[in-house]
């Protein structure tokens, strides 16, 4: 069975929570927002393209840090609101320098960071 992004549940404002973990280590690195355009668009190129909500533009990422992601896998959650995007991640996922966005932990009611920049 063919896959159509138009079968996927949409917020109002045509977008879904797309979540990128290393295929390699499983770690999770971000979590961005799609539409159906940059699904498709991802699907096309194998280059992950999320949608941006402050720029209300198409983002592939690491089209200006090179820090790519090459898709290796989009998975369809069960309720089809959100996506899985296992991806083969060059350099740090976050803008902050950082492998992953999650690099903050809460323990024991404080804030510790867990994950350095890169150097």
């Amino acid at each position: 069975m063919a896959f159509d992004p138009s079968t996927l549940v949409y917020d109002s404002r045509g977008l879904i929570p797309a979540i990128a973990q290393d295929a390699a280590s499983g770690q999770v690195l971000m979590m961005a927002w799609m539409n159906a355009e940059a699904v498709a668009r991802t699907l096309e190129t194998g280059r992950v393209t999320y949608w941006s909500r402050s720029r209300a533009a198409f983002w592939v990422k690491g089209e200006s840090s090179g820090h790519v992601q090459r898709l290796v896998e989009m998975r369809v959650d069960c309720d089809r609101d959100c996506l899985l995007v296992t991806v083969d991640q060059t350099g740090p996922a976050c803008h902050t320098n950082r492998r992953s966005c999650f690099y903050t932990a809460v323990r024991g009611g404080e804030e510790v960071e867990i994950l350095r920049p890169e150097a």
